[in-house]
């Protein structure tokens, strides 16, 4: 199970400086309110060029309202040379730490507060979405080389869980899986490991069945609850693991990321490495 910090519980049940300015000098917004994890953060300045007042509106998780109420403190009094400077990691930190299955949601305040600095600075013109460096690497999530790099120099990442913790790149599909660790082997040295041979378990296919509603049950719901999800075995299709997502994960724009990082993640550690995971139709 997750662990959250009294400090993510104390910011997500009691969020401060929820709603939005009129007529901001700064205005970001990541994501898409109407259908999935997103963020909208507005804010004046004082005669000074200070952040009087700043406001922000979610649609998310816990970890991601926790996220935005903090950095709306951290960035009041500041200048925007001071507030340029707030990372991802800073926005963490200042709640104690977050999971790392939850970094993207620092990452959506540091993108959302970099959007409204650029706003102020343009004149105050809500612009496209500047255009993106590099080669796009997960293109179910449109992340460049260069965004992934950022992410394993900034924050240390060794693995592609991290990665696809911190900007969700192989949440989905998996089919950059392996130029995610040529890059990350490339940025650390480190040498791409010799493929190990994992024995399967011998198991009849109602042992397997009844192995895999187990970890669902005792391993995967306990996750997915703290966010107001759940998960439910539709069908086993040879390795083929068909589930349903239900509760706050249903229709989630991040569904496909929570199959790979919590349940196909699980039902690999627990019954087979072998074993995909797909949602029913």
């Amino acid at each position: 199970m997750w662990d959250y910090t009294d400090k993510v519980r104390e910011h997500y049940l009691h969020p401060r400086n929820v709603g939005e300015i009129e007529n901001p000098d700064g205005f970001g917004e990541i994501g898409n309110i109407t259908c999935g994890d997103a963020l909208r953060l507005t804010f004046t300045l004082d005669d000074n060029g200070r952040v009087d007042d700043i406001k922000f509106k979610t649609f998310g998780c816990g970890s991601a309202i926790a996220s935005a109420s903090v950095l709306t403190e951290m960035c009041k009094g500041k200048t925007l040379e001071e507030i340029k400077k707030i990372s991802n990691k800073d926005i963490a930190d200042a709640l104690g730490g977050l999971p790392r299955e939850k970094m993207h949601c620092s990452v959506m305040g540091q993108e959302a507060l970099e959007a409204a600095i650029t706003f102020f600075e343009s004149g105050g013109k809500i612009t496209e979405a500047p255009h993106k460096h590099g080669k796009v690497v997960c293109t179910c999530f449109n992340i460049t080389e260069e965004e992934i790099e950022i992410a394993v120099k900034e924050n240390g990442l060794t693995t592609l869980e991290d990665v696809t913790n911190f900007t969700k790149a192989g949440g989905a599909c998996g089919n950059c899986h392996d130029e995610i660790r040529a890059i990350i082997n490339r940025i650390t040295g480190a040498k791409a490991p010799a493929p190990a041979a994992v024995p399967l378990k011998t198991m009849t296919l109602l042992q397997k069945i009844d192995l895999i509603k187990s970890v669902i049950e005792h391993d995967v719901k306990p996750v997915l609850q703290q966010d107001g999800g759940s998960c439910e075995l539709i069908d086993l299709d040879g390795d083929a693991v068909i589930v349903k997502l239900t509760g706050h994960c249903a229709g989630c724009a991040f569904s496909s990321m929570t199959l790979v990082s919590v349940v196909e993640k699980k039902l690999r550690e627990k019954v087979s490495p072998d074993l995909t995971v797909k949602l029913a139709q």
